[in-house]
């Protein structure tokens, strides 16, 4: 029988707020209990100037194998994938390896013919994708409908949906589902007891994906909300992913400085530093302070905010992001947006883990799995600290060293 494990001398964040609790124990995959004395027996991680917070989970990417191990290297112990098609042996593969990040997808996305995202297929440098992802498309309520159940039928944990008419993304014009077609695919994946997310760049796109009565919203409206939707989001419930770092990189950003902080740098190949130095400059027009007002506004009228990056491929076209090091930048535009530091790490835990029913994770709390990252100082007074990574433990099993104690970030 394998021994426990003890953090001890720790500042703990559980995923709603430090406790003054200061040892953690893990028994096999679990966490076995918090704040007990020390076993005899035990192997004792001394966490003295470190905080311990639960595993990240990153509510929007569109990943692979590679993409899963990259991920766990920066504490991401979950990825909630909004598309892609992943067999029920790959499934059972990652859900038995404790060397890359646990997996959510939603399958298959709800489109039109011509829809959003075909006209990145040419871009993409996997072959894979370009080939074996033929996008299937629905045209008539019936046909949302059968295509929703068969992606639950292929074990899809929430269901997609595409309202996008690529006037924010550079390609205007893209068809969209009409209104009937869209409620259709909602009231099937809610008839199946999945969620329903909607990708919107818009706030027109925002409000039809409310009165079609999604659940949550994958990304943050470039342009800017009316008071109204704002307040409609609110009343119907609906969570937020805003995706900050994708709309940074499409308002013509890079995340060049993350890319030169040697915490991501030990921790990435340089296709994807070279990725992160590029921007998508889509739509040069919007700006963050906005997107930041509109954050803060969803913050006042009480929307749950969720952090995700979006992230997929290394290539020109979706420059500005990778697997992990992405959701960190995440958490320092949320707090620069206006979240106190312990929302903004909230959203990176507890709350996708109610939202999305996660409950055995994203809070350390005894019976949770033991998905946990130890970091250097202290996030709650420097969001950057997440980045300082001293340990990650994936169901109980403590990743590869992690020898990188460097400076703070700035945020970009």
């Amino acid at each position: 029988m394998s021994r426990a494990t003890a953090i001890a001398n720790v500042r703990i964040f559980d995923g709603e707020r430090a406790i003054s609790d200061t040892t953690v124990l893990i028994g096999g995959a679990r966490i076995e209990a918090v704040g007990p004395s020390v076993p005899r027996d035990a192997v004792v991680v001394d966490g003295r100037g470190a905080t311990l917070m639960p595993g990240l989970i990153d509510s929007h990417v569109h990943t692979d194998m590679a993409g899963l191990r990259d991920a766990l290297k920066f504490g991401v112990t979950t990825e909630l994938e909004m598309m892609g098609r992943w067999s029920a042996r790959r499934r059972r593969e990652i859900a038995e390896r404790n060397d890359v990040a646990d997996l959510r997808s939603a399958e298959m996305g709800v489109t039109p013919k011509g829809g959003h995202p075909t006209e990145y297929m040419n871009s993409s440098s996997n072959l894979f994708i370009r080939f074996f992802y033929r996008f299937p498309s629905v045209s008539t309520p019936g046909e949302a409908a059968r295509f929703v159940s068969r992606q639950v039928s292929r074990g899809a944990d929430y269901i997609k949906v595409f309202i996008e008419d690529g006037s924010c993304i550079g390609f205007p014009g893209l068809p969209v589902l009409d209104d009937a077609t869209l409620a259709a695919a909602v009231k099937e994946a809610h008839r199946h007891d999945k969620l329903a997310i909607a990708h919107i760049t818009t706030a027109e796109g925002a409000q039809r994906a409310v009165d079609a009565g999604v659940d949550g919203l994958g990304h943050l409206f470039l342009d800017s909300p009316t008071r109204e939707l704002i307040d409609n989001i609110a009343t119907a419930g609906v969570f937020v992913v805003p995706t900050l770092v994708t709309l940074s990189t499409a308002f013509g950003n890079n995340a060049a400085t993350l890319a030169a902080d040697e915490r991501v740098r030990s921790r990435l190949d340089k296709r994807w530093l070279d990725s992160l130095s590029r921007s998508m400059n889509v739509y040069p027009q919007g700006s963050l302070d906005n997107a930041y007002a509109s954050i803060r506004a969803l913050r006042d009228a009480g929307v749950d905010i969720l952090a995700g990056s979006d992230v997929s491929e290394p290539i020109p076209i979706l420059g500005g992001l990778a697997h992990g090091a992405s959701l960190h930048q995440e958490l320092q535009l949320l707090a620069a947006a206006g979240l106190r530091p312990e929302d903004a790490l909230r959203a990176a835990t507890s709350t996708p883990a109610r939202r999305f029913g996660l409950t055995d994770r994203g809070r350390i709390v005894p019976g949770a799995l033991a998905d946990l990252l130890l970091v250097d100082g202290d996030p709650l007074t420097g969001p950057a600290d997440t980045l300082s990574i001293r340990g990650v433990w994936h169901r109980g099993v403590e990743l590869a060293s992690q020898p990188v104690r460097a400076r703070r970030a700035s945020t970009s």
